[in-house]
């Protein structure tokens, strides 16, 4: 019924999208304890190969950068909660809480509208105009297409074509 103690981690990782049967529950728990210590719940990834899984939250602090105090507070309030609901059926985890960094996925429509003008990588399932991977400026999205700014061309990506917008740290 306990977990292991959590691990304190506040880096910048890169998370793909992982798909979990436990992932809208857990959601489902972490979401206001963020909201009440005014922290945003980026992303939940359990990573079931390890042993124990571990499960990874990405916060965010709106309000200023994400912190190592932001992250600590966030793990010790979610792991009482997680160890209280018996969400693993009483096995061991690890949990850690981490800032979601530069080089993620955007996610909503707040993002995008945030982002505008930055350097962003799209990814595609199957090519579009000879290509899979296009960088660019962000220039925004609607319901069709994601908007770049690629080498100074207006570039409107279909978004069923998509599987990935994520900030492009190296500049574009």
């Amino acid at each position: 019924m306990v977990g292991l103690a959590p691990a304190f981690f506040c880096v910048c990782l890169r998370f793909e999208s992982v798909s979990h049967p436990l992932i809208p529950k857990i959601t489902e728990l972490a979401t206001p304890i963020a909201e009440e210590l005014a922290l945003e719940l980026v992303s939940v990834v359990i990573q079931t190969n390890r042993n124990p899984p571990t499960l990874r939250i990405d916060v965010r602090n709106p309000a200023q950068e994400t912190g190592l105090d932001d992250c600590e507070r966030m793990s010790r309030a979610l792991s009482e909660v997680l160890d209280k609901s018996d969400v693993f059926s009483g096995g061991k985890y690890t949990l850690e809480v981490s800032s979601p960094g530069t080089s993620r996925a955007l996610l909503n429509d707040r993002e995008f509208t945030a982002f505008q003008g930055f350097a962003v990588k799209v990814k595609t399932y199957r090519p579009f105009k000879d290509q899979k991977q296009w960088q660019g400026r962000l220039q925004g999205r609607d319901e069709q297409a994601v908007y770049l700014n690629h080498k100074g061309r207006a570039i409107a990506i279909p978004r069923d074509l998509i599987s990935k917008v994520q900030l492009d740290d190296s500049g574009s």
